[in-house]
C-alpha cells in the first residue's frame, strides 16, 4: 500500500527511526481500525520485493516495519532475507491471523477478538499489543498474556479515538499490574505518518 521513513509511534522501539512497508489486505476486520483503506488488497499496486528494498536502503533506516492491513496474508521469506542480506533488522506488527513466514528480529502481535491469532504465532512473540477499547479488554489482555513467553514485553495501548476514557483506566490497572506497560501512539500526537 505504502512505504515511508518515520519513528516507530508505539511499544518497545517507540522514537526510534524505522522505514514502514505497508502491505494492503486484511480480512481482519477491527471496526475502529485506522487504515481501512489497506483492507481492499486489489486496490494497491503490486511493487517488486527489489524497490522495496532498494528504497528502505536508501532511506538509511537500521529497522524495516512491515505492517498492513494483516502482512502474514504473505509469504513474506523473500522480502525478510534481501532485507536482512542488507544489514536491515526486520520488525512485523501483526494480528497473528495467519502463521508467520519469513525471519523476523521483532514480532509485535497484536491480537484482535474478531479474528483470534493463529496459536503458533504467541511463542514467536516479541511483544504482545493489546489494543483497548472497551474496559472488557483489559480481562481478555490477562488471557493474551498468559499465552506468550515469559520474556514478552507486554504492553496496553488505548484506542485512539477512545484514549481520553481509557488511558486512565489503563494506567491505574498498570498500578496494581505492573507486568504491563503503557503504549501511545506518539506518532498521532506529533502529527507524522
Amino acid at each position: 500500500m505504502e512505504s515511508f521513513l518515520t519513528l516507530q509511534g508505539e511499544g518497545f522501539y517507540q522514537g526510534s527511526a524505522a522505514f514502514f512497508i505497508r502491505l494492503g489486505g486484511c480480512d481482519v476486520g477491527c471496526v475502529w481500525c485506522d487504515v481501512k483503506e489497506s483492507w481492499p488488497a486489489e486496490a494497491h499496486p503490486a511493487v517488486s520485493v527489489e524497490e522495496l528494498v532498494s528504497a528502505a536502503v536508501k532511506s538509511g533506516a537500521p529497522i524495516v516495519v512491515i505492517t498492513g492491513g494483516e502482512p502474514t496474508l504473505y509469504n513474506l521469506e523473500a522480502l525478510t532475507t534481501a532485507l536482512k542480506a542488507q544489514g536491515i533488522r526486520t520488525h512485523l506488527e501483526t494480528s497473528g491471523a495467519y502463521p508467520l513466514t519469513g525471519t523476523w528480529d521483532w514480532v509485535c502481535l497484536s491480537p484482535k477478538k474478531f479474528k483470534s491469532p493463529e496459536p503458533s504465532i504467541y511463542g514467536r512473540a516479541d511483544e504482545l499489543k493489546v489494543i483497548v477499547y472497551h474496559r472488557s479488554d483489559l480481562e481478555w489482555a490477562e488471557k493474551e498474556a498468559a499465552r506468550v513467553s515469559p520474556a514478552c514485553r507486554l504492553y496496553l495501548q488505548p484506542e485512539w479515538s477512545k484514549e481520553k476514557e481509557m488511558a486512565p483506566r489503563i494506567i491505574e490497572y498498570i498500578k496494581s499490574h505492573p507486568k504491563w506497560r503503557l503504549s501511545l501512539q506518539v506518532h498521532k500526537y506529533l502529527n507524522i505518518p
